[in-house]
Order: structure tokens, then sequence, then C-alpha cells
């Protein structure tokens, strides 16, 4: 168990440095390009670079206010699990109450400048996203894989919230590029749950599906959702939102993902889960790039 740390002896580049930790700055980064590729993919005429910028840094407050409340919840679970017991709440850096004043008024102000830059849509949609994923799926990940599903919502709204600042709508190339992202949610979730399964399991974390074993049931689940990617990575260019280039990359990309499944489903070995979620984390920049690509 880790000794917190009174906050006299920490320094003021320390305190600086934990309140950015609170807001997963890699996580948050990711949420960013995703909703960045959303609005490039859906803008039609010359980009605002200061609408667009603007948007960014607020997706990324309003992501990061979403995993802070995250940690204030789970600041007991997270002091138990070797992946999280270093994080800023749980040694003492930041306390709970200052880490949900903190989440607040950040989450005020992304949220008031997505509004301001963009629309009152997307500024919704990112609020819908934030209180999916603070106070509906992190309670559910101790009842159930059915966290998987609704944590997969707020995953897949960023590049759906993009497309709606730029356009002021939710149209059916919205649903598209957020159907993709929804599917790959779940070989992502359930690859990165595999590998951390011994520690989830010290917090009470079911998020594997079915029996919630690390076995052949769970690496058939992961291929059938992957397998999905397939068709739908093709939809793009099938309505014209993309080129024909894209889809191909698409099902390349596409195929050599499923492959990693197969292979898990012959050796259920927690390495061959961790090629997978690497494998996720390659693919969904690549395939989103290259629909960028191919619509400019």
């Amino acid at each position: 168990m880790s000794i917190p740390v009174s906050h006299i002896e920490l320094s003021v580049s320390l305190r600086a440095k934990a309140f950015y930790e609170l807001l997963k700055p890699r996580l948050s980064f990711l949420v960013v390009f995703s909703s960045g590729f959303g609005f490039i993919l859906g803008n039609s005429s010359a980009l605002n670079w200061l609408d667009f910028t603007m948007f960014l840094f607020a997706g990324f407050l309003v992501s990061g206010a979403s995993v802070t409340i995250n940690q204030v919840i789970e600041k007991d679970f997270d002091s138990v699990m070797n992946r999280t017991k270093g994080r800023p709440i749980p040694m003492g850096y930041i306390s709970q109450t200052e880490a949900l004043g903190f989440s607040i008024i950040v989450g005020i102000l992304g949220l008031a400048l997505m509004a301001l830059f963009t629309n009152f849509l997307a500024a919704g949609l990112s609020l819908l996203s934030l209180i999916l994923y603070a106070f509906i799926y992190t309670p559910l990940k101790r009842v159930g894989p059915i966290a998987v599903f609704v944590g997969a919502i707020p995953g897949a709204l960023p590049p759906l919230i993009g497309w709606a600042a730029a356009t002021g709508i939710v149209s059916y190339e919205a649903m598209i590029i957020f159907a993709i992202q929804f599917i790959w949610q779940f070989p992502h979730f359930w690859a990165i749950a595999w590998v951390s399964d011994d520690d989830y399991k010290k917090a009470g974390f079911k998020l594997l599906p079915g029996g919630g074993a690390r076995d052949l049931n769970t690496a058939i689940n992961i291929m059938v959702y992957t397998l999905f990617l397939l068709p739908l990575g093709l939809l793009p260019s099938y309505f014209g939102l993309t080129g024909l280039t894209s889809g191909v990359v698409a099902t390349i990309c596409g195929v050599l993902f499923l492959a990693q499944t197969f292979s898990l489903m012959k050796d259920t070995s927690n390495q061959k889960a961790k090629r997978i979620m690497f494998g996720s984390f390659i693919y969904l920049p690549i395939v989103q790039i290259t629909f960028l690509i191919d619509k400019l």
C-alpha cells in the first residue's frame, strides 16, 4: 500500500504535474485525434484553424474531466491495482475533493469552449459522453461485461462529435464513422481486460465476456467483433464519403487485425492478447488517417 504524501511536501511543479496526470493525457490525446478526424472528414470548406484548434482543446478538457471523475470514483480500487496505484489520488498528491473540483472546472470550461467555437450539438454530445463514461460506465465495471457495451458508446463518440462540430448535424456519414469506432472498442477493451485480468480482479472489475475467463470463449468473442470491422471499413467508400483506396487499406488492416484473433484462439495466452491490444492501437489511427488522405 502506497503512503500518501503531504501536500506541503510537494513542490508547485510536482503538484501541477499531478493535476496534469489526472487528465490522462495519452488517452485524452487519442480522443482529440479521433474527434479531429471526424471534424476534418465532415468539413466541406476551408478549415478555420482557430475554431479547429479550440475544438481540439475543448475536447481534451472534456475528456480529461471524464477520466478525472473516473479516478475520483475509483480511488479505493485504483489503490489496490498495480497499474493504477501510482496515480495522483491514491498516492496522496491530490485529494479526492481537489480532483473533483478540478474536474468540474475543466469540464465546464471544455463544454463552454466547445459551444462557443463550434455549436451546441457538439457540446451536448460531449456532455453526454462525459456522463456515460464517468457516471454509468465507471460503476458498471464492477457489475459485469455490460460495462464494455456502455463504455464503447462514449469511446466511439469522438469522431461523431467532430463531424457534428464541423457540420452542425448528425448524418448517416457520422453514424458510419461512429459504428467503426464503436465495434473497434470491443476487441480493444477485451484485449486490455485479458492482459490486466489479474489486476482487475483485485478491484472486482468484470469486463471479460461470457464467463469472464481468459479462454477460448472470450477469444471467439474478440474474433467475431473484429470480423465486423471488415464490412464496416468498406462503408465510407461505398457511400462515397471516401475513395476506393481507403476501403482497400481498411480491408487489409482488418484482415491483419483479424489474423491476430485467430492466433489468440489457438493459443489463449497473455502474449497473444497483448498483440491484439497493440494491434488495436495501430488499426484505428491508420484507417482514420487513410480515410482523411483519401478524402483530401
